[in-house]
This record gives structure tokens, sequence and C-alpha cells, in this order.
């Protein structure tokens, strides 16, 4: 029977590549306090040839956008609603007929992944998602069967690199954690059954970041570190010997035949000393020349299917993994491309910015020449401003790193008045900012415009006085002004 499962799972994975877009996809994430409309993304993302998208949710807008475009979706259910989802069979039903059946039946959204959970084995949620993912997958799966829909949608679980890991620091030890392993195999072969692939997210920076003792060139695809030699397989990367560990470990139980889609990779450009232009330019730029070829990797032949990460930054996400976490886009919050990046799926080798996109105007809050440094009033405005705006590009080697102490001042007022629509009371520090009409920045540290929000319905609020945070938010600057 050993000669069938191999055939099986050859079958298995000729589906899916013909099933899938070729070509690099992109994570859209949506956590920013201003976004782009919908419509301005999907054109970017059409503009520059990318024809697979991966979402974290099911947000009604992105999708409405995607329809008609044929470009390939993978829709996202989020960790909090595992539990639900896992537990009712006719909630798991509501949420297919509601966040794809529709989408698909009225809107002819080319939806063909849905992603249950994101990262929900990681290990800083110390269990919390370890047993309501299966039974959501099993679930959502069983929903797409009613609806008709399993054929051309498949389920799968965008899982951390850390849910495998090696005994010898080989990709060839490589097993999933032994903490978890009970939960992992039920998992791949529900995958492998319903013909679905494993969906992993691979970081070289993060075991950068983590790590200080940790090769830099081995991040990288110059083939300019000391290759890793595996029993006379040698790997000059690290993307080439994790990707290998999970192959290792998916064999080792029986699955190696299983599809992967690497569902995030990327390098960030702010917020930590190797969070840089030049090394996410590097990175980004070798990992497509590195996959352009289809050849895949030692233990793994054939084109890799990836989602870079991410398309645009996100100035709303927790930095509680570290100040980089707003900024993997490979643009910036406006649609402005970052450095240049050739993903061969366009004419002229370059990304191609976002279009008629509309800027506040040209205006700045800055800190007031006359303010003393040591100003009373200068310390609580600055942590306020920075505690509801986005201070991350301040730091150590960071864009703005080499910023005075005035130029950290009014960096942080200028991004909490971008944040509030420029509105004059986002910029009334109690006797210690100004609103001025000349840029500001200072070389790589640029004080940006921010873009007019953009309201999605009724019900959803982008800042403004409609919101109640930012309402709390102008009566403490009130009461700082007259205390």
């Amino acid at each position: 029977m050993g000669w069938l499962s191999v055939v099986y799972g050859l079958v298995s994975v000729f589906i899916l590549l013909v099933n899938s877009v070729s070509g690099i996809g992109a994570n859209w994430g949506t956590q920013a306090s201003h976004s782009l409309p919908p419509e301005t993304v999907v054109n970017m993302l059409k503009d520059n040839g990318i024809q697979k998208v991966k979402l974290f949710d099911a947000d009604y807008g992105a999708l409405r956008a995607l329809g008609k475009t044929q470009i390939e979706v993978m829709v996202g259910i989020p960790n909090e609603l595992l539990a639900s989802l896992a537990s009712s069979v006719k909630a798991a039903e509501k949420w297919v007929a509601k966040n794809v059946s529709e989408h698909i039946t009225t809107n002819n959204v080319n939806i063909r992944y849905v992603a249950v959970g994101n990262e929900p084995f990681l290990t800083t949620y110390n269990g919390s998602f370890l047993r309501t993912t299966f039974p959501a997958l099993a679930n959502i799966q069983s929903a797409l069967i009613k609806a008709g829909l399993s054929s051309k949608v498949k389920v799968t679980v965008p899982l951390n690199a850390d849910v495998y890991a090696s005994s010898t620091s080989l990709p060839s030890g490589g097993d999933f954690r032994t903490d978890i392993h009970d939960y992992m195999i039920p998992i791949v072969k529900y995958l492998s059954d319903n013909n679905a692939p494993f969906t992993v997210n691979i970081y070289p920076f993060i075991s950068l970041y983590t790590d200080s003792n940790f090769p830099v060139e081995y991040a990288f695809f110059d083939g300019n570190a000391s290759p890793l030699n595996d029993g006379g397989t040698y790997y000059y990367n690290m993307f080439d010997a994790n990707h290998d560990t999970l192959v290792w470990a998916l064999q080792k139980n029986g699955y190696g035949n299983l599809p992967i889609i690497v569902g995030e990779i990327g390098w960030p450009t702010d917020g930590d000393q190797n969070a840089n232009l030049e090394y996410a330019r590097r990175f980004n730029q070798g990992f497509m020349n590195h996959i352009s070829g289809g050849k895949g990797t030692p233990m793994r032949n054939g084109p890799v299917d990836a989602y870079l990460f991410s398309l645009i930054d996100e100035d709303a996400k927790s930095i509680q993994p570290g100040n980089f976490e707003r900024h993997w886009g490979v643009f910036y919050f406006d649609g402005s491309p970052k450095y240049q990046l050739n993903l061969g799926t366009t004419n002229s080798g370059y990304l191609v910015p976002a279009k008629n996109v509309k800027y506040l105007e040209q205006k700045w809050c800055v800190m007031k020449p006359s303010t003393s440094l040591d100003d009373p009033q200068v310390a609580p405005s600055v942590q306020y401003a920075c505690e509801n705006a986005d201070c991350t590009a301040l730091g150590y080697q960071t864009s703005c790193g080499g910023l005075d102490g005035r130029g950290n001042i009014s960096y942080a007022f200028n991004s909490y008045y971008q944040m509030n629509n420029q509105r004059d009371t986002a910029c009334q520090f109690p006797n210690v900012s100004k609103i001025v009409k000349s840029d500001p920045s200072v070389g790589t540290c640029k004080f940006r415009i921010g873009i007019q929000p953009y309201y999605a319905r009724a019900d959803r609020k982008n800042g403004g006085l409609n919101s109640p945070l930012i309402l709390v938010g102008y009566l403490i600057l009130f009461l700082l002004t007259i205390l």
C-alpha cells in the first residue's frame, strides 16, 4: 500500500498546484488608524501584478473590493472566534455562509482558502487555543462541504515556525514540539485527508532579533554565510533550513508529501537596529530571486507558494513583540513604496504606488521653539502623545534615532496630530506645541502627513470626534492645559 500513499500524495500536490495562482502573494492587514480605501489597495495589488492575498479576518470592504478581480483570496478567522466555532457546527455554518458563500456567489470573490486561526499554537499564548483549533478547523470544513464549496475552498491553519524544532540543530532532526505533538498530528492528518495545505510563517528576522549570536548573513540569500552541512545537504540560508525542518517533521510523521504554503515571510523597516530599509530590500529581493527559478528547497523541489508580510504598514498593531511590528510593509501606510523591489510581476521591475491617495494639509505639529526641555508639561505631553499615536520610529538606530531631544518631542506631537486628522485640538499640548507649515523632517526621519480617514460604513469610524477614545483624549489635553 506504500506506493498508493505516494501516488495519492503526489496527486494532492498536483491538485493544489493547478488550482493555485503562480507568483508571490501578499498579506493585507488592516490594523491601522487610517486605512487606505479597499478599492485603492485592490487597484494597487493589480498594478503590481500580485495575484494572491491573505487576509486576517473577513473584512467586508476588502472582500467586496476583491470581487471580480480573480485575485486569489485566503480569508482569515481570528483566534478569538475559535472557541465559538469549535463548540458549534451551526456557528461554523453561519460564518461560512456570511463570509465565504455570500462573497463567492454575489460578488464573485475568488476565495480559495479559509485560514482557521492565526498562529494559535504560538508559545506566548500559553496554550489558550490548543483545544479549540482542531475542532474549529473540522467544523469549518464541514460547513464548506455542506455549502458545496469544499472542492474549491480549502481549510488551513497558519502556524508559526515554533510548532516544530530540531533535536540536532539540523533540518533532518526536525519534528513537532513535544508539548504540542499530540495536537499537531490530528491537524496534519485532517489537512492531508482533505487535500489541504500546511501553512507556516517563517521569520529569519525574529531569529536575529531574539538571538544576539545569530549569524546575520545566514538570514539573507546572498550565499555569504557559512553553510550548514546536514549529512551532505548544504544549507546556505535560514529559510531553506527552517522550511526543510518542517518537511522532515511532516515526513517523520507520515505526511512527507503534504503541500506547504509559506503564509508569512518578510522583513521590517523600522523599530529596531536590524529593521531598516537596506536589510528589508536585501531580504525581500533575495527571497524573490531565490524562489523565482521554481527550484524550491533541498528537501522540497518545485515552486514555493508564499505570501510576503506584509503589504502595508499598520500603525495600530500591538508592539508587544517589538516596535518593529508596525513596519513590516513593503509600502508605507499611504501606499508609497519604501524601496525598489522587483517582484517579477511588472514590466518596470519596480513597485507601483497607490493612486489617487488623499492626504491631509501640508502642516505639522511641533514643539514650540520657546519652550524649555525641562518644562514640566513636556514629559506628560510626550508620554500621552506616544501612548495614543505611534512613536516606534524613535529609538536607538531607528529611522529617527538621530533626532535631538526637541526633535523627538516634535515627532511625538506630530504623530498624534496626524493620527487625529490634524484637528486643532490635537496640537494643544499645554503651551508646548504649535502648528507649522514647513516640513520638520530631518535626514532619514520623515515627519509624515496623514491621509484622509476612510469610513467604510456608518458604524465603522476611524478616529474623529465620533470616537469615544478621541473625546477622552481631548478632555485629558484640556485638563493638562488648565492645570
